[in-house]
């Protein structure tokens, strides 16, 4: 990125620590944590389990306050709930609200004119691929169905940044690789800028313009990593030598760096 191009995203030295009352102490997750997001950019945080990537993730999303540093949006402080919306690893949609309602939710809390939030629902109800199931309710939907409702929700109120935390964990192998090609063509509509959290390298290479990966505990950042392929990418892509290549070295960085 060059010093004329502004960062969408900037983090600054984050530190974050977690008092725990039964053992009277601090323990560190996070320390001196700092990256860049360019507009636009997919970026993707790998990390073995426990390391914090949920933590930083919910401090880019305004959810928790770091101990220490600071995140920048469009160079100004991040001010939350106004830039991003966050995809969960649980969908978290309202039982008692119909898929359409549940997407307008956060255009309701904006105060939008009730036609206007119906019509921007109904329109991402088809961009996700769900058309003719808005009058659902969440229990009557797969896993599947439900995230996507969940990413809807999230595009419904047209953040800059898009922040999903192991969005497709909990679904089977097909579906996954389903709903990461969904989320690809998604983006390469949008080209909203997006930080993604996963476990899983594979996902976050066909996915990611860069990966970001973290150290143990605390969690530092290791390496920032390129994803050497080209876009638009389709499903073949997993089996080209580039992608392959780069999915081993993440994983040897994984295997021998953290």
């Amino acid at each position: 990125m060059t010093r004329m191009e502004q960062a969408r995203i900037e983090a600054s030295g984050i530190g974050k620590k977690f008092f725990q009352a039964r053992l009277n102490r601090s323990v560190t997750v996070l320390e001196k944590i700092s990256l860049s997001v360019r507009p636009h950019e997919f970026v993707s945080i790998v990390g073995r389990s426990g390391c914090g990537k949920t933590t930083l993730l919910h401090i880019f999303a305004g959810l928790i306050e770091p101990s220490e540093g600071c995140v920048l949006v469009n160079g100004r402080a991040m001010i939350a709930g106004r830039e991003s919306a966050i995809v969960f690893q649980n969908p978290a949609l309202l039982p008692w609200r119909t898929v359409i309602k549940n997407i307008s939710y956060g255009l309701e809390c904006l105060k939008e004119d009730p036609r206007r939030a119906r019509a921007k629902a109904e329109h991402l109800l088809d961009f996700v691929g769900l058309s003719g199931f808005g009058l659902h309710y969440p229990y009557e939907l797969s896993r599947g169905m439900q995230q996507r409702v969940s990413l809807a929700r999230a595009l419904a109120v047209d953040p800059e940044i898009l922040l999903m935390d192991e969005p497709f964990a909990s679904l089977d192998a097909q579906t996954r690789e389903a709903m990461q090609t969904d989320v690809m063509a998604i983006w390469e509509k949008t080209r909203k800028t997006v930080l993604f959290v996963t476990h899983q390298v594979s996902e976050a290479v066909f996915l990611s313009d860069r990966v970001v990966v973290l150290s143990g505990t605390p969690a530092r950042v290791h390496s920032v990593i390129d994803v050497p392929l080209p876009r638009p990418r389709d499903d073949f892509v997993r089996y080209c030598e580039a992608f392959q290549k780069c999915e081993q070295r993440i994983r040897a960085v994984l295997s021998n760096g953290t």
